[in-house]
Parts: structure tokens; C-alpha cells; sequence
């Protein structure tokens, strides 16, 4: 690999990549947990919030947190830029662009409101929580609000719809052509397997809510480690889980490879398509 290649172009650069990298290790610990518990060597079924709480117990681990939550910023801001500019989205036009910047918006969102918590949390001024807590939380909110029941399984019908996008993508998508050098094509396959996993979570996330819904009970609701825990619940569900949980550390990876093999497309940069959601 040309080493000029993958030094970053500029600070915008600088930001996207590292934001790809805090968000992969992000995915690496909720999925690396995940898969210990399925074994039995320890390890915790958690989403994004306690995994990210898990870098606590490490020496200095508040460092950590305070530079992951920085590199989630960074990712969330790259988010709205894909979604307000041409960075990363080449030519596509039409209905693909509408979903894709919606997306794009949305992750922007989540990712800003995970960076946040993280940063209060690394400094001392947040209480550890759960994102399934969060999801009830906000599933509760909408449930009092004028149609409430409608908007969160309209909800649960978006989100579902997303996890099956990320599972056509996972089949249907090259992903070491986002990369470049020589490990892209098996940095490609982590692409594969990780959002074959994330379609999955999803999809379980998205029918969580619809029954919440339906049911008119936020306590339905679950975010990732909720859906993570269903499946442990499940016959079999050590297997079930292990291998959704390597999914996940693998898409985790995968971005990681994105952060430091990924073709960046700056905003205002022709060049063909090559983001991932």
C-alpha cells in the first residue's frame, strides 16, 4: 500500500476517519461482551451506553471515554455533512439520496446525543444507564403524545425497514470497494458479516416497538442490548447470540478499517459512490 494513500488530506478528513475508528470500537466492545457472555467467560449483554461504560474500569479508562466520545463527535458531525452535502454520496439521486441523507440525519442525531453522554460520564457528570432504558424512555414519551401508539410503530416500521436494507446491503454490496490497499478485500468481508448483523438487531429492534405500540407499553421496548438479550433467551440462544454478537464486533472492525483504509469523499469531490450507513 502507498502510504501517502492513507494519510488524511485535511482536517475534515482527519475527523471522518477517526469518527469511523470510535464508532468501530464501540461496536467491537458491545459485540467482544457479548459474545463472552454467550460462552460463559463473563463479558455482559449491553448496547452502545455500557459498553461504552465498560472502558471505565480500565486504568485511566476516563481518558479513554473522554477520546471516544470526542471521536463519536466527530462522527456525528461527519453524518450531517453526508446528509446536507455531496461527502461520501457520489451521484446518487432521487429516492436512494432521500433515504440515504434521512439516515444519515437520524445516525447524526443518536450519534451527537451518545458523544454527550459519553463526555458527562468520562468527566463524572452523568450516571451510568442503559440504552434500553433510553429506549423505553422515549417510547413512553411518545405513547402520551397525540397518536402515540401510531408514531411508535410507525417507528418500529422504520427502524425495521432500515435492518432490512443494512441485510440487502450485506448480500447484495461489495464493501472492499469503499477500501483501499491491500487488506481490502478481506476488510471487505468484515463489511459483510457486520451488517448482516445489524440488519438482524435491527429488525428485532423494529418489532419491539411495533408491539409497544400495538400494546400501548413502553416496556416492550428494547434497544440493542434488549434485542441481544431475546436472543439469548431463545433455544439455543448462546449459539444465537455468539454469532450476532461476532457480527457485531465484526462490523465494528469494519469500520475501523474505514478509518484507516477508507476512500473519504470530501464534500465537493466527484468520484464514485462509496459510503456506508
Amino acid at each position: 500500500m502507498d502510504v501517502t494513500d492513507a494519510k488524511p488530506s485535511n482536517l475534515l478528513e482527519t475527523m471522518a476517519r477517526v469518527g469511523y475508528s470510535a464508532r468501530g470500537l464501540v461496536y467491537m466492545m458491545v459485540g467482544g461482551l457479548a459474545a463472552l457472555a454467550a460462552i460463559g467467560s463473563g463479558g455482559d449483554v449491553t448496547g452502545s451506553k455500557g459498553a461504552m461504560q465498560s472502558f471505565l474500569s480500565q486504568p485511566m479508562g476516563w481518558i479513554l471515554l473522554g477520546l471516544i466520545a470526542l471521536g463519536l463527535l466527530f462522527f456525528a458531525i461527519w453524518r450531517i455533512l453526508q446528509a446536507t452535502t455531496d461527502a461520501d454520496c457520489g451521484d446518487i439521486s432521487g429516492s436512494k439520496a432521500v433515504t440515504k441523507r434521512a439516515i444519515c440525519v437520524v445516525s447524526g442525531i443518536v450519534y451527537f446525543g451518545l458523544a454527550w453522554w459519553a463526555g458527562k460520564l468520562a468527566l463524572g457528570f452523568a450516571s451510568s444507564g442503559s440504552g434500553d432504558s433510553g429506549a423505553k424512555g422515549w417510547t413512553a414519551w411518545l405513547l402520551s403524545q397525540p397518536f402515540g401508539a401510531w408514531l411508535v410503530a410507525a417507528g418500529g416500521l422504520i427502524i425495521a425497514g432500515v435492518g432490512l436494507r443494512f441485510a440487502w446491503k450485506a448480500f447484495t454490496e461489495d464493501f472492499s470497494e469503499g477500501l483501499r490497499g491491500e487488506p481490502s478485500e478481506w476488510l471487505g468481508t468484515l463489511g459483510t458479516v457486520g451488517y448482516a448483523a445489524r440488519g438482524i438487531v435491527f429488525v428485532m429492534i423494529g418489532i419491539f416497538l411495533i408491539v409497544a405500540g400495538y400494546q400501548s407499553d413502553p416496556s416492550n421496548a428494547e434497544g440493542l442490548g434488549g434485542a441481544l438479550r431475546s436472543l439469548q433467551e431463545q433455544p439455543y440462544g448462546w449459539i444465537l447470540l455468539g454469532l450476532t454478537a461476532l457480527g457485531l464486533a465484526a462490523f465494528g472492525a469494519f469500520n475501523l478499517s474505514r478509518g484507516i483504509y477508507g476512500k473519504i469523499r470530501m464534500p465537493d469531490t466527484p468520484g464514485k459512490d462509496m459510503s456506508f450507513s
